[in-house]
């Protein structure tokens, strides 16, 4: 990928003032540390009002990864894509030829998907990934998750890896984007960025990481299923 693809990681990214981290910090809670780690995402598309500036991540175009993943990667298998925000992934890999599954924490955001995509062939759904329903574990043959694991604190990473990994059928694949920094550094955040070394909790999941990349500073992992595919 070009300087273009860094940019278009870059940007929604830098736009996180101080002031949405310390909203999201006040949101969060010691006690019950895994529905308040993502309590914060409705309000915080609800205070949008529709105006895709108010969401720090929002491009209102498809991650440069999963646009080129897509378009070397189609295929008529099932595709789900986790943490879906304002849906743009979505759409370039149910182009694809992906039957696509599109889910979001916050009702907010799958409201706005349907409304930005009325004709959409995603089926776009509310779903916590710490609570998936028990019939998106195992069945797609395309796992897309693009920062969705570095927006949660840090001791929950390793939940939240074992989440997107159940996702993947046996001989299925996985593509995942991370803001990224150095192992042995500490996370400042939201948005917590991923060290290379938690990364691998991919492969303690069941998954084999085929391709390892850095792009801006971002990492780009394209896994394979091997679990109970012969």
């Amino acid at each position: 990928m070009g300087a273009s693809a860094g940019r278009g990681y870059s940007a929604p990214l830098r736009a996180a003032a101080q002031g949405l981290r310390e909203y999201i910090r006040s949101r969060m809670s010691a006690d019950l540390p895994r529905h308040s780690a993502v309590s914060w995402f409705d309000p915080l598309y609800q205070a949008a009002n529709r105006e895709a500036a108010g969401v720090p991540w929002a491009n209102l175009e498809a991650c440069p990864a999963v646009t080129e993943y897509a378009a070397s990667h189609s295929g008529a298998g099932r595709a789900v894509i986790v943490g879906c925000g304002l849906g743009d992934d979505a759409e370039v890999v149910a182009a694809a030829g992906y039957v696509t599954t599109a889910f979001d924490v916050s009702d907010e955001a799958v409201a706005w998907c349907r409304e930005r995509f009325p004709d959409s062939t995603v089926e776009y759904r509310v779903a916590d990934l710490f609570d998936l329903p028990e019939e998106l574990v195992g069945v797609f043959d395309l796992v897309v998750e693009v920062r969705t694991v570095q927006s949660l604190p840090p001791e929950l990473r390793d939940d939240a890896i074992d989440a997107v990994a159940s996702l993947v059928a046996p001989g299925g694949s996985a593509l995942v984007v991370a803001l990224s920094r150095p192992d042995g550094t500490i996370p400042s955040g939201p948005p917590w960025a991923v060290s290379p070394s938690e990364l691998n909790r991919f492969e303690h999941s069941g998954l084999t990481v085929l391709c390892h990349r850095s792009e801006g500073d971002h990492l780009v992992l394209e896994l394979f299923c091997s679990r109970g595919h012969e």
